[in-house]
């Protein structure tokens, strides 16, 4: 197992976007974590996600927003989260896929779930 953006991830998931850059092809800016799918193409259980820590829930569901080019304002995004390449100011402004949609949706869910803040 690898950590990839903080989350577990199988090792054959680095070794493919290992792959990907020595063959000259752009990695996906989406993410994928182990259990609970990628954050662009699979839509997420809210079951699977209540096993996720609130830290790890926060984590996922703001990628997905810095995957669509979010502009994060808080200390904690700004820390956690790269802004150089951003060009979304507004949260409600970023375009997301349904897949996207629902997977936020289904961690904000998760987090109620959990008790998180």
């Amino acid at each position: 197992m690898r950590k990839i953006s903080g989350l577990v991830a199988p090792a054959g998931l680095a070794a493919g976007v290992l792959l990907m850059l020595s063959i000259g092809a752009a990695p996906a800016r989406a993410d994928c974590y182990e259990n609970i799918g990628c954050t662009d193409s699979d839509m997420m259980s809210v079951d699977d996600l209540e096993n996720l820590s609130c830290q790890n829930l926060w984590h996922v569901r703001n990628r997905i927003y810095d995957e669509n080019g979010y502009c994060f304002t808080t200390a904690r995004g700004r820390h956690a989260f790269d802004n150089s390449d951003c060009s979304v100011h507004s949260q409600s402004k970023v375009k997301l896929s349904a897949v996207e949609r629902h997977n936020v949706n289904a961690i904000l869910a998760a987090e109620a779930a959990n008790g998180c803040n």
